[in-house]
């Protein structure tokens, strides 16, 4: 490889780029990574973990609520920009951080956009290097609807720099990230109406995760319309926000100071030059790659988003080692993509893993449901009326537990855990077979004794 300026040049340095630039490294390659916004990628710098933070801050208002259940008093006020500041002093931390990874790695960054001049030559930063492989990371992007006003909405992207806080915020879609952010304005005071085109909020997760989570949104106070397509937004004259939505075939206007689309993201191919050189897309515009993430080029890969396969960090970092020791550690490995277990930090949270009830039954023909809805140990005190939701799917032929579910408090803490189990095959058996840690909400999952058991015909 030595015709070569690098072994592996990165495009894209978020987390699974940085994480394949280091591991590649750290078997001895010659590595070099470009990013044109900020390095940390969209999980760090304008995802997840900024996300997380305001999560834990619009909790703050119902925990207050029920310390006094408990004894405690106390005056609480919010600030909207103190809360922003410290968010964005810890994102800049993250990103020091990303970047003294890289430096101590020994990988070469570059700030800049890096684009495809042949399959072995990047432009970036005003030259050109060569690398004889080329690894794709550059994620996705926020969609925004061809509608007439689309440009006065913001999206995921610009909610985490927002000066205020908007008093009504209209979020549009009905996935992790609209469910997500609809608690996030709510539970720091905003009046939150949510409107999804669907039938039912968060499609692809199991039915049941579907209608508790729906049924909680509503309890807290959210405004969720399903079934509910937005035609329209214009500026009124007092600087609000007119958006014109068909309800069930219905028009209906709802007034906002802000409007949120969160109707999904777009794999980040565009002007890559990938085309040019070769690199199949997919119809989504995704890198189309094999299990080792290897496109139709040989020597130009792609991991994590923007392959559009399993949108999540963790996913993107395996992929991203994954490959680095595929082509530099002497081992072909693929990133496994079975039972990955999936959060989000919606209020109340979900977790859940391995298959959802109407998946298995295609999968196995017929499986064996336990479920239990109860009220957590915490809000008996404060009167809160939320519920918990916990819920395995058993393939009645073998009893291996493959999928386990929860919508409440704590959730995808305790489905970390119950990953490992579904994800080693364990029985109902052996979950049963298991001494429970009382009293806690993580102990349902191993005294589920009530099932019903479901079939293609049911």
């Amino acid at each position: 490889m030595a015709q070569f300026d690098y072994d592996l040049f990165v495009i894209g340095a978020g987390s699974g780029g940085v994480r394949a630039a280091r591991v590649a490294a750290g078997f001895g390659a010659r590595v070099a990574i470009a990013e044109s916004y900020r390095p940390g990628g969209t999980c760090v710098i304008r995802g997840c973990v900024p996300k997380k933070l305001l999560v834990y801050a619009a909790h703050f208002r119902g925990d207050l609520e029920d310390a006094a259940a408990y004894g405690w008093t106390a005056e609480a006020t919010f600030s909207w920009p103190t809360l922003i500041a410290n968010k964005d002093r810890e994102i800049a931390r993250l990103e020091d951080i990303y970047r003294t990874l890289l430096k101590t790695a020994g990988v070469a960054l570059t700030e800049g956009h890096a684009t495809l001049a042949d399959r072995h030559t990047v432009r970036v930063g005003g030259r050109s290097v060569t690398a004889a492989h080329v690894l794709i990371a550059t994620g996705g992007q926020p969609v925004r609807p061809a509608i007439p006003g689309a440009e006065l909405a913001i999206t995921s992207n610009e909610a985490f720099q927002l000066a205020e806080l908007p008093g009504r915020v209209l979020i549009v879609g009905g996935g992790f990230i609209a469910v997500e952010f609809g608690g996030i304005f709510h539970g720091l005071g905003a009046e939150v109406t949510l409107a999804y085109r669907g039938e039912q909020i968060l499609r692809g997760f199991d039915d049941d995760v579907r209608r508790h989570l729906h049924d909680e949104l509503v309890r807290r106070g959210l405004d969720v319309r399903l079934q509910s397509h937005l035609t329209r937004i214009e500026r009124r004259a007092d600087g609000s926000l007119l958006a014109a939505l068909t309800t069930g075939g219905r028009a209906e206007q709802v007034v906002a100071d802000a409007i949120m689309f969160a109707t999904g993201r777009r794999p980040s191919t565009a002007g890559l030059g990938l085309e040019a050189v070769g690199v199949r897309l997919d119809e989504q515009g995704a890198v189309a790659v094999d299990a080792y993430s290897t496109s139709s080029v040989p020597n130009i890969h792609a991991v994590g988003d923007v392959t559009n396969r399993i949108a999540l960090t963790p996913v993107a970092i395996r992929e991203g080692a994954a490959l680095a020791t595929t082509l530099f550690g002497g081992r072909r490995i693929a990133a496994d993509h079975r039972d990955v277990p999936h959060a989000v930090f919606s209020q109340p949270p979900v977790g859940a893993v391995g298959l959802s009830e109407a998946a298995a039954v295609a999968a196995f023909g017929v499986v064996d449901v336990y479920s239990t809805s109860f009220r957590p140990l915490k809000y008996t005190l404060s009167g809160r009326n939320e519920r918990t939701l916990v819920k395995l799917v058993v393939d009645e032929a073998s009893q291996r537990v493959v999928g386990a579910h929860m919508v409440g408090p704590d959730a995808p803490e305790i489905i970390q855990g119950i990953a490992i189990a579904v994800k080693a095959g364990l029985t109902k058996e052996q979950f049963d077979a298991t001494v429970a840690l009382h009293p806690t909400a993580a102990e349902e999952f191993v005294t589920l004794r009530e099932k019903r058991r479901v079939d293609s015909g049911s």
